[in-house]
């Protein structure tokens, strides 16, 4: 079973157990969290596509810990004009662990 969930404008494809980095999380290292955004869903009996989002399924996520990725280099050059631009980006993230794909009853 894998579902697809989408978290800080990107899409992730996940599973039970599977730790993911997503874009930081605004919650304490230890919560737990649900992920309500969820586009597809694929059981052993088939697979279910939301129209954007499936209504009745949300993924629960323990956050593991907050930190900043590998820095990315982002260098300007402009040649013969004596413009050269040379700054550094490290993104913060959220390691989450997922721990299981849920359907509400309602």
């Amino acid at each position: 079973m894998y579902a697809i969930i989408q978290t800080g404008g990107k899409q992730y494809k996940v599973s039970p157990g599977d730790e993911i980095k997503v874009e930081k999380i605004k919650a304490e290292p230890g919560e737990v969290i649900t992920i309500d955004k969820v586009l597809m869903v694929a059981k052993d009996d088939g697979i279910e596509i939301g129209k954007p989002y499936l209504e009745n399924t949300v993924v629960k996520a323990k956050i593991l810990k907050h930190g900043k990725g590998k820095k990315i280099i982002v260098f300007k050059y402009k040649r013969r004009k004596n413009y050269k631009r040379k700054k550094g980006h490290r993104q913060h993230y959220s390691l989450i662990k997922i721990e299981a794909i849920e359907e509400k009853t309602s």
